[in-house]
């Protein structure tokens, strides 16, 4: 693998085997493209090939994280939205500041709540949040975060850092296949639940091309509330 064929992700190698990778794109604080930002969703809103491109790789991004060996970290750090979420909440533990916020934001946009939030947010918070969350699109701080069980640690925007390194040098020097098989076995939660993520990214898709995701874009560029069609 050539880690510069990534225009967006820095890599640095550390001790232990410990790799950081850093998503870099500060021009759009950070957001994920094709390379997801509004543009890659105004696209996707009119080309059905683009969708089922998108299906692919979506889908890989859900399904390679759970089937990876090597566990992964993430340390969530200022706004996690979108594709940057679907990472941050499937790593194997997640650490965040404090004054990081995020929200799965798909209803906002008007769209399902596919990608990672169907198969995963209901076995960390349980259904009643995660309906709340998931259907309102409202925020959530790293504090209410660690509470309901969506994140691992909930630390200091100082601490954030060094708490990921720590983490992950001890998982580094542990016992490497007792760590592993241990993940692959606790994902088997995850993989039962695929057929509600096969089935929440489909119909995620199918929204694409309703009005109300070209109406939610134009607002979130706006900045003013969203009238969807389908609420006229």
């Amino acid at each position: 693998m050539d880690y510069r064929d990534y225009q967006h992700l820095v890599f640095e190698r550390r001790p232990n085997g410990v790799v950081l990778i850093t998503i870099s794109r500060p021009e759009v604080l950070n957001a994920t493209n094709d390379r997801g930002d509004l543009a890659m969703v105004e696209a996707n809103s009119r080309d059905p090939k683009r969708l089922a491109n998108t299906i692919r790789e979506d889908s890989d991004i859900v399904y390679n994280m759970i089937n990876l060996d090597k566990p992964v970290i993430s340390a969530i750090n200022g706004v996690a939205v979108g594709a940057g979420l679907v990472v941050a909440l499937l790593s194997d533990i997640s650490i965040m500041s404090e004054t990081a916020r995020f929200t799965d934001g798909h209803t906002k946009l008007g769209v399902v709540a596919g990608d990672h939030a169907a198969i995963l947010w209901p076995l960390l918070c349980g259904m009643a949040k995660a309906k709340y969350y998931l259907l309102t699109s409202d925020f959530i701080d790293g504090r209410e975060a660690e509470r309901i069980g969506m994140v691992s640690l909930c630390v200091p925007p100082a601490e954030l850092m060094p708490k990921a390194f720590e983490v992950a040098d001890k998982l580094a020097t542990g016992a490497q296949q007792a760590i592993r098989w241990t993940k692959r076995s606790l994902n088997n939660w995850l993989r039962m639940a695929g057929p509600i993520f096969d089935q929440s990214i489909a119909l995620e898709m199918l929204t694409f091309m309703d009005g109300d995701v070209r109406e939610g874009a134009a607002a979130i560029r706006e900045k003013r509330p969203p009238r969807f069609p389908s609420a006229l």
